[in-house]
């Protein structure tokens, strides 16, 4: 974890926002992937992280916006857990590494939440996303846990926003240090894509680079010659001549902050000439939005920018016809490109996403759209400095989707499905990079990752 003073200069900052009642943090706990002894691989909530640094289950923290005192909740270890742990720190000792003075066992909690509650103080929590987190705040605030989510305080949600959205100097060195590991991982990933292999022995190398480096994975990872499938986990498929791999991937440091890249490499370490121009046109939008990144425009209007690109690009080889602008405007491009540009990146590969993704990427003067592939934007305001962003567009061919929009003559002006058709096969590309937002502009993260074309087939051929 960072130095105490870290965390405590970022809870005086919530307490200048909220002036009223306590904020109550929950910290994730052990959760059994197939019986009690045997849980999945814990991942400490990134709000209580962001606070409070502990990355230990079991605890919860409280701030006090009235009082202005901290406090840490938890058990100390006996003897039993010690034989099976080895010898750990009180949870003195840990709140003290936070910064907090006040430390009491977690039974004491439910004490504490009742006088405050009695007294009639605001009792503020964030939505909570685990069935674990629901029901210790139900039971301590005497409610129905199913109702915890929709109870969650937005001013507190304002103000975690605020905070986390702009990251610190260190954050930014621990989102560095994810992408040089995931720069590891996908280099990797392109030299091991040869005809013959399985893309589960890449997933398992590569996830072991994570895991050897960092935390582990940021989320689970993408790679398949089924690009076209946005998300794509399955991993079954034989690597052949002619296809292309796509891998998504990313890892965190181990402060657990993120990165979370993309590349789309062929298989044998030539793309064909069909690929090359589909793959260039990919390229270019995202080269020239990360160079008109910048504080003040919007991502929504990047992500416009880079539709545009994709459907000036598919008009060129004739899958596309009319007026760009128009097409855009409708969303004919999204038979192409039916996601958003980016997310935000920091303690979450899609950073706050759990405190609700209109409370992050909107507000009340910038709405989110209802059309299709425009609605999976994550982000439509604009740029800050100490913004960190991901950018990845993309072009796919998904036949299940061509089918549908053909059968209902969808956007059949902009559209000639007939050209559309020669392609079926083709996959999918996506090329995504992680920049910061500076005062002036913007700068990608990380090590260079191979990109351009020529890049890629010499260093799949390394």
């Amino acid at each position: 974890m960072f130095e105490a003073d870290v965390y405590t200069n970022r809870r005086s900052r919530l307490k200048r926002s909220l002036n009223n009642g306590i904020g109550l943090f929950i910290g994730n706990v052990d959760s059994p992937k197939n019986y009690p002894a045997n849980p999945y691989h814990f991942r400490q909530d990134s709000d209580f992280l962001y606070f409070f640094g502990l990355n230990l289950q079991g605890l919860a923290g409280v701030i006090d916006f009235d009082s202005g005192e901290d406090y840490i909740f938890g058990d100390d270890v006996d003897i039993n857990s010690i034989i099976w742990m080895g010898p750990q720190p009180s949870i003195r000792d840990l709140a003290l590494r936070a910064g907090v003075k006040n430390s009491a066992p977690m039974k004491d909690l439910e004490n504490f939440i009742e006088r405050a509650a009695g007294s009639g103080r605001e009792i503020h929590f964030l939505p909570p996303y685990r069935a674990e987190t629901k029901m210790t705040l139900g039971s301590l605030l005497k409610e129905n846990p199913c109702q915890m989510k929709t109870r969650a305080s937005q001013e507190l949600i304002k103000g975690v926003v605020a905070l986390r959205s702009i990251k610190e100097q260190r954050e930014i060195e621990e989102i560095e240090k994810a992408v040089d590991i995931a720069r590891e991982m996908h280099v990797t990933a392109m030299r091991m894509c040869r005809p013959g292999v399985v893309e589960q022995e890449i997933f398992g190398v590569i996830e072991g680079i994570a895991h050897s480096r960092g935390k582990g994975p940021s989320f689970p990872i993408i790679l398949s010659v089924d690009g076209q499938t946005l998300h794509n986990h399955a991993h079954h498929n034989t690597l052949e001549e002619g296809r292309m791999m796509l891998t998504d991937c990313g890892a965190e440091s181990f402060l657990n902050y993120c990165s979370d890249i993309t590349r789309t490499t062929p298989v044998g370490g030539s793309f064909t000439s069909r690929q090359r121009e589909v793959y260039d046109i990919v390229l270019k939008a995202n080269v020239d939005t990360i160079e008109a990144a910048r504080p003040g425009m919007s991502n929504r209007d990047l992500h416009i920018m880079a539709c545009e690109i994709i459907a000036d690009g598919m008009k060129g080889l004739g899958l596309m016809k009319g007026d760009v602008r128009e097409a855009v405007a409708v969303g004919a491009h999204a038979l192409f490109m039916p996601h958003g540009l980016g997310h935000m990146l920091g303690l979450d590969v899609h950073d706050m996403e759990g405190l609700g993704e209109n409370n992050v990427g909107y507000s009340d003067e910038v709405k989110r759209s209802d059309q299709f592939g425009l609605a999976y934007l994550r982000f439509g305001l604009p740029y800050k400095a100490g913004h960190v962003f991901t950018i990845e567009p993309g072009c796919y061919f998904i036949p299940e989707l061509i089918d549908k929009w053909r059968g209902e003559k969808m956007h059949a002006d902009f559209i000639n499905y007939d050209r559309v058709e020669e392609y079926r096969d083709f996959g999918g590309i996506r090329i995504e990079d992680d920049l910061l937002i500076t005062e002036t502009g913007n700068r990608l993260l990380g090590e260079p990752i191979p990109k351009t074309a020529d890049e890629l087939e010499q260093t799949c051929k390394g």
